[in-house]
């Protein structure tokens, strides 16, 4: 079902300057920022030869990222990303297996244009999981 790690993702409370330190230290490409106001975020994507970083800033108090953020103050590391064929037979198969889905279980379209489902980190050693339809 697991496909390859699609991004990681990392909480910032100063999109420009995350975007700057990967741009300017690093030398990497970085995309313009996006407002994902479904999911109560602005993003940006670091593009690498096998992956990408993706800064998320909050959109707002009610953001999840800014209740992180009450929590870990400098930020850090938020959710991981993999990609899957069929969003819906993961889903699926993950709810018959005991996980748990955040929300309502329906997809919902990610910063890729694509349909995302986040899974609880309590099911998968702590850490929020993203599963995107390729």
């Amino acid at each position: 079902m697991i496909g390859r790690l699609n991004h990681v993702a990392i909480a910032v409370r100063d999109l420009a300057k995350a975007s700057a330190s990967y741009r300017d230290m690093l030398g990497a490409e970085v995309t313009a920022a996006v407002d994902q106001p479904d999911h109560g975020v602005r993003v940006v994507f670091v593009n690498l030869p096998n992956t990408k970083i993706e800064f998320l800033e909050p959109l707002g108090e009610n953001s999840p990222v800014a209740k992180f953020l009450e929590k870990n103050p400098d930020g850090g590391m938020h959710h991981v990303c993999y990609e899957v064929d069929d969003i819906i037979a993961a889903r699926d198969q993950l709810k018959a297996a005991g996980a748990r889905i955040i929300g309502s279980g329906e997809p919902k379209i990610g910063a890729h244009g694509k349909p995302v489902l986040f899974l609880h980190p309590k099911d998968f050693q702590g850490t929020l999981v993203e599963l995107e339809q390729i």
